[in-house]
């Protein structure tokens, strides 16, 4: 998957949080399942687990069919494979502008809102006002669907052991 996809993704996760009617909660773990489309029907389908802490602390744990761990604190993304025994860190270019995505967001039915933000539409359904599940179509026109399940929302924040990615100093390191 590519870089810009999984920032995507973590702009759309705490974007969708934050356009429903319920309250952002401080902290939250959940299973997901993913579902990449590309233009031509070839799909690609990735799974594991995701943090997110202190209202903007994340974490992606993918178990399959790769093991991968991606964690961001907003301005930064530390992207680890542990397949290639890989480790890449990237700034941030574009900050994530809530303000905007609030308030363009848009009731469109019952528990489904439509967000519009740099140039992407985001379709957000909730299920007993938790998230349940977010698709938008990426730069490369693949549609991108990501299924939460297990859905755990805490008061405190997560520990900060748990948020990082953990890498063995063998792994090859790349400074984006």
């Amino acid at each position: 998957m590519k870089l810009t996809s999984k920032l995507l993704m973590l702009m759309i996760l705490s974007t969708a949080y934050l356009l429903s009617s319920i309250a952002l909660p401080q902290s939250f773990t959940s299973s997901f399942s993913q579902k990449i489309t590309n233009p031509k029907g070839k799909v690609i389908r990735y799974s594991g687990k995701v943090y997110f802490s202190n209202h903007k602390l994340f974490k992606w744990k993918y178990t399959r069919p790769t093991k991968k761990e991606v964690c961001s604190n907003g301005k930064e993304i530390l992207i680890v494979d542990h397949d290639l025994e890989q480790v890449s860190a990237y700034f941030i270019k574009k900050g994530i502008d809530i303000s905007n995505i609030l308030k363009r967001a848009r009731l469109y039915s019952t528990n489904i809102y439509v967000a519009r933000y740099e140039k992407t539409k985001y379709t957000i359904r909730l299920n007993q006002n938790q998230l349940q599940s977010i698709a938008y179509y990426d730069e490369l026109d693949n549609k991108v669907q990501i299924v939460f399940k297990n859905m755990r929302y805490r008061n405190g924040n997560i520990s900060s052991k748990t948020m990082q990615c953990i890498y063995p100093r063998s792994y090859d390191f790349i400074d984006g």
